[in-house]
């Protein structure tokens, strides 16, 4: 967590910040207490994103659908103001490092890790798609470690941004190079199967310290991503990696449902290491 600076907020709604977690494409996200003493993560979007209506409406609606995931493997949302003059949306704070954090820190997870990672994920992936949801940006550093099992993150910003004039104007992205989708790249319409081949890659980056797809460009690493099989090699030989090549075929109706992948991994969560 970095200090604040001078001319960042001290107070968000109805949460005084503490410091600042990180910041990306879409806005900056704070570490901020509620006057009752419960510990929340607040992101704010850019500014350029506040004076576009068509952003404002499909961040009002994501955060009204994101409101219904829960939190069993996800950061619950808690509070939003998308009518602010920067909108906002607090979400739980789920105290852990990153996989990614983790992974340069310590090294690949081992197998049955990884396995653990997966289970949680595709139960959060369930919980997401049954209220008709896709995420979008499943990545490293959206999934939280924790001593209760991974935490799926940053649901209500990404989405909101599809489709804007601030969007095309800024050139941001939608998900992550490297762990985008085939047919996301290709700007194609999106099913919870973008996520299942978002999280084969995320399981791939668990395992062996690097992501399925790697290139000198980011032209280069979206190619081979959309045209070339993935580097499993050092994905340890077995169901574990028979599973997550399944989930990054490049078709996505022959990708695995995050249910199959749950019952696949059945039990890591539980399993003693």
């Amino acid at each position: 967590m970095q200090p604040l600076e001078a001319g960042e907020p001290r107070t968000i709604g109805a949460y005084r910040l503490l410091g600042r977690l990180g910041s990306g494409g879409m806005g900056r996200v704070y570490l901020g207490r509620s006057a009752g003493g419960r510990t929340v993560a607040v992101k704010i979007v850019h500014p350029h994103f506040a004076s576009d209506e068509e952003f404002r409406a499909r961040f009002r609606r994501e955060v009204e659908a994101a409101r219904r995931v829960g939190g069993e493997w996800t950061a619950p949302v808690l509070d939003a103001d998308p009518e602010a003059a920067v909108p906002w949306v607090a979400t739980g704070y789920v105290a852990g490092p990153s996989l990614g954090g983790a992974l340069a820190a310590h090294g690949p997870l081992p197998e049955g890790s990884v396995r653990a990672v997966g289970e949680g994920l595709a139960r959060a992936l369930v919980a997401v798609h049954a209220l008709g949801l896709v995420h979008r940006d499943v990545k490293p550093s959206n999934v939280m470690l924790t001593l209760d099992g991974p935490r799926l993150i940053d649901f209500g910003i990404a989405r909101a941004t599809e489709g804007t004039a601030s969007l095309t104007s800024t050139g941001v992205s939608i998900g992550s190079p490297g762990y985008m989708s085939p047919e996301q790249i290709l700007g194609k319409g999106l099913t919870g199967a973008a996520d299942v081949f978002s999280l084969g890659a995320v399981l791939a980056f668990a395992a062996t310290g690097r992501p399925p797809f790697t290139g000198d460009n980011a032209a280069t690493l979206l190619y081979k991503v959309v045209h070339e099989p993935p580097d499993l090699d050092d994905v340890p030989a077995g169901e574990l990696r028979e599973l997550i090549a399944g989930c990054l075929a490049k078709a996505p109706a022959d990708r695995p449902a995050p249910a199959a992948i749950a019952q696949a991994l059945s039990g890591a969560l539980r399993a003693p290491g």
